[in-house]
């Protein structure tokens, strides 16, 4: 067919009879036909296998979404408020003047920072601004940083408060070995920690309000099983850009309704490392704080946990706090709070397993609700179903995807989801789009920290811009970042929208039903963070 062919290789017609047969189609047949062979032999079978496996995760992922959903909603009709719950009444003062103090314990503020120069006065001032008797708090700024100029910096901040008589300690450290538990860990070793009872934890960006300590210690006072009182987030920067706001709506649903459901059924959920007061003996009871992870939070909530210890999540009270503006901080914060949780469930398993100071359910609830549908089935169906499975079978005809798959599970949950943020509901659209672009990144943070792979102990401080979007001009998403083109450009995202863009032409060309609406609609999305219009930056001018 493409000529004789001698010893220096293919003859000049013979090359020019193949040109001539790639040119009239016949190479597309010849190419069609083979794929036509393979599909229904080796590629159908495989799809129809990770069909089902997908539609079993979703299946699992709907009924956690249904009945945390459930309990959230009981809750507010029976008006369960962590007050009529567990015991609380103010902190009554002795009615001996000179000991009127004694009544309060004596409480520890911790404030963990690293090169953090926009946000370090705001945690320091409104820590320093809370409602406590004076000689029954202790503040204590942990600077891992870096940067000679911010430590300078936190210092003197923390000596102008000092010299107005606040009880506070400036704490260095010369390495960041365990970074932030390895922080925490070395500031319970002072000598002065030994007498507070509480220790109240604060990141650099969050400012909780006067009466933090008034109403979460009582809680603990009068009951003294509780372990750990956490607050609720409350974001200063949300209306940013469209990405803050997604962050918010995602992060609101995790405290209305993941943190409620867990605090309200099994007195646990997962300590989110800021905003929080744990008790101290609890803390020394379960090991103290360890570095084997990069959610040393989580950690910590799920020994206590075993040892019997219950935590309350307060919605209520809120503390304010700043969302990661950048799409670069955003990506790290997600890949450290992913990869973390999946290495945290291979470390833990066991001893969750073999405690004895729980029941069987709670083990259940651990292992299963909390880390493995939560943590591992929630990422991974999110990018294999939406990104992956579903465009793929627009070029597989001999596999179909139940309709209840593609359309009625996703959709109860996000209206379980959209529900709980009213006012945002008008953003449903962006927000399933832009978590599916993210849930590539968390699936591959997941399989990272399941197998221990190369950046499983990855840890970048999330990035806070503070005041800085105020002195300068914020540019939204969809603006031309002034960044470089590597910063910039996200190769993986490309080339996923090329994908997703050959299976919606092919679906619109020659498919029978009409997912290339979907696919090219999340096409666009993965384009749009590939290319980086999406986030805050800070204008040069």
């Amino acid at each position: 067919m493409f000529g004789v062919t001698n010893s220096d290789g293919v003859t000049v017609p013979g090359a020019l009879e193949f040109l001539k047969w790639r040119e009239g189609g016949e190479f597309l047949r010849w190419i069609g036909g083979i794929w036509r062979e393979v599909r229904p032999r080796a590629i159908a079978p495989a799809l129809r296998v990770a069909v089902a496996v997908c539609l079993a995760m979703s299946v699992m992922l709907l009924v956690e979404v249904v009945s945390m959903a459930a309990v959230s909603l009981a809750i507010k009709l029976l008006r369960r408020s962590p007050e009529r719950r567990y015991r609380w009444e103010p902190i009554a003062a002795r009615d001996d003047p000179e000991a009127a103090s004694l009544a309060f314990p004596l409480v520890l503020v911790q404030i963990p920072m690293y090169n953090e120069r926009e946000v370090y006065k705001l945690s320091i001032g409104a820590a320093c601004a809370l409602s406590w008797p004076s000689d029954r708090i202790i503040i204590q700024v942990l600077d891992d940083s870096t940067d000679p100029t911010v430590k300078d910096m936190v210092e003197v901040e923390c000596r102008l408060w000092a010299n107005k008589g606040i009880n506070i300690n400036y704490e260095v450290r010369e390495n960041r070995r365990g970074y932030k538990a390895g922080a925490l860990k070395e500031g319970m070793e002072h000598s002065y920690v030994q007498q507070c009872e509480f220790v109240a934890i604060f990141d650099s960006d969050f400012q909780p309000e006067p009466d933090f300590l008034m109403r979460t210690v009582p809680f603990m006072v009068h009951n003294s099983k509780i372990a750990l009182v956490q607050a609720r987030w409350q974001f200063v920067n949300f209306s940013d850009c469209l990405m803050t706001r997604i962050q918010k709506m995602t992060l609101d649903y995790h405290f209305k309704v993941e943190q409620e459901a867990g605090s309200s059924t099994f007195a646990f959920f997962g300590f989110n490392g800021t905003a929080g007061v744990w008790r101290i003996s609890a803390i020394n009871e379960v090991g103290g704080w360890k570095d084997r992870t990069t959610v040393e939070d989580m950690d910590l909530a799920v020994r206590a946990s075993l040892k019997g210890w219950k935590l309350l999540y307060v919605g209520d009270l809120k503390v304010k706090s700043e969302l990661p503006s950048t799409l670069k901080a955003y990506r790290h914060q997600q890949h450290r709070w992913t990869c973390g949780a999946a290495h945290l469930f291979r470390k833990i398993i066991v001893e969750i397993s073999m405690a004895k100071e729980v029941s069987f359910w709670k083990k259940c609830y651990l292992i299963y609700s909390f880390f493995f549908v939560r943590k591992i089935v929630a990422h991974t169906v999110t990018f294999f179903l939406y990104c992956i499975v579903i465009p793929t079978s627009v070029l597989v005809p001999e596999v179909i995807i139940p309709t209840w798959g593609v359309v009625y599970i996703p959709t109860t949950i996000t209206l379980l989801n959209g529900i709980r943020n009213p006012c945002s509901i008008h953003l449903m659209p962006f927000w399933i789009l832009f978590e599916n672009v993210m849930s590539m990144h968390r699936m591959k943070a997941t399989m990272i920290g399941l197998f221990e792979a190369g950046s499983v102990n990855e840890w970048v401080v999330t990035e806070k811009l503070g005041d800085t979007l105020l002195e300068k001009t914020k540019i939204p998403i969809l603006e031309k970042p002034s960044s470089g083109l590597r910063e910039r450009i996200h190769l993986p995202e490309i080339g996923f929208a090329v994908f997703l863009f050959l299976c919606a032409s092919y679906n619109l060309a020659y498919g029978k039903n009409s997912f290339y609406v979907y696919i090219y609609l999340q096409a666009v999305a993965f384009l749009v963070v590939g290319l980086g219009y999406v986030g805050c930056f800070i204008s040069n001018t």
